[in-house]
């Protein structure tokens, strides 16, 4: 009997579903609202709805279905609990039991930035390796740490909260996670803008970023096009994630460092810069690891979803 999965990447907006065979292939892909409202108390009954409403459509039966994957944005538990997602409204959710209760579907639940390394090491641009370090620049930064082909969640679910290691000494502005002088706060797509404008009341040489707002879109495209402060800057944000990669590769030993998120669009340049620091400051025996992009940009984590439960 051919048999189908599910994979759900449940975002503070939407909720990205995916339905897969169980070789891999993405078959269909859709999306719901995220409804918040309520405490986040609509989000599951949603998933499980749509979920159901997909095996009806295609006239399949529940045990043709493997199972489903869902991919939080907080720690996960190893019982597929939740102890608090912040974006979602939750306090503690039983992520698995609710789930399988309103689907009669066994499930398993993993953090999102987990999902998205799995994903990426399955189908995108770490494919082929089965042990590296997955880091996402967006918004904030998020990570996973694959080792063996297995995600690494630890025993609070916050394994690969790589946005959280300790970069800045210096820091006096808090992080959203309570503590400061994290790396998020100065390479993320936020943290280096934050970093930019550090920088520029540092030194009054000419910037086209100057007295102006700017992204980190813009900051990228300065250093192309040759700025030499948005160089300068560049430079410290690859100082600080590289420093940092650095630390996390002598614990884990990765083959691979895949740098996914909205940054990662500028390119190689991004990379050029992280790698640079993470070679100064790499153990002899890890300085040779490779760097790529991630490849599956939004659709990582419904396939790293979908594998968990493969």
């Amino acid at each position: 009997m051919k048999k189908y999965c599910f994979g759900i990447d449940v975002g503070g907006t939407t909720v990205k579903c995916g339905f897969f065979n169980t070789e891999g292939q993405l078959l269909e892909k859709w999306e719901i609202p995220t409804r918040t409202e309520e405490n986040g108390s609509r989000i599951l009954p949603d998933i499980a709805a749509t979920i159901n409403a997909k095996i009806a459509e295609r006239g399949l039966e529940k045990d043709e279905i493997e199972g489903i994957g869902v991919d939080i944005p907080g720690p996960v538990k190893e019982d597929g609990t939740v102890d608090l997602a912040v974006n979602l409204y939750w306090g503690y959710v039983d992520v698995v039991g609710e789930m399988e209760k309103m689907t009669g579907i066994k499930t398993k639940a993993l953090n999102d930035a987990n999902a998205a390394a799995l994903g990426e090491c399955w189908k995108g641009g770490g494919a082929g390796y089965d042990n590296l370090i997955m880091v996402t620049l967006g918004t904030g930064i998020g990570g996973g740490i694959v080792v063996g082909g297995k995600v690494i969640a630890g025993a609070h679910g916050a394994g690969g909260e790589i946005g959280h290691g300790h970069a800045v000494d210096d820091m006096t502005e808090p992080c959203n996670c309570g503590n400061v002088g994290c790396i998020e706060q100065v390479a993320s797509a936020n943290g280096i803008v934050r970093l930019a404008h550090m920088i520029l009341e540092k030194t009054d040489k000419p910037s086209v970023l100057r007295d102006k707002k700017f992204s980190a879109k813009d900051l990228w495209e300065a250093v192309k096009a040759g700025d030499e402060v948005a160089d300068e800057i560049a430079e410290k944000f690859g100082f600080y994630l590289g420093r940092e990669l650095a630390i996390y590769a002598v614990v884990t030993d990765p083959q691979l460092i895949v740098i996914g998120g909205g940054m990662a669009k500028a390119g190689t340049i991004v990379l050029d810069y992280i790698r640079k620091y993470y070679r100064q400051y790499a153990f002899p025996a890890c300085k040779e690891t490779e760097f790529a992009l991630a490849t599956l940009g939004n659709d990582a984590g419904i396939y790293g979803s979908a594998k968990m439960v493969l």
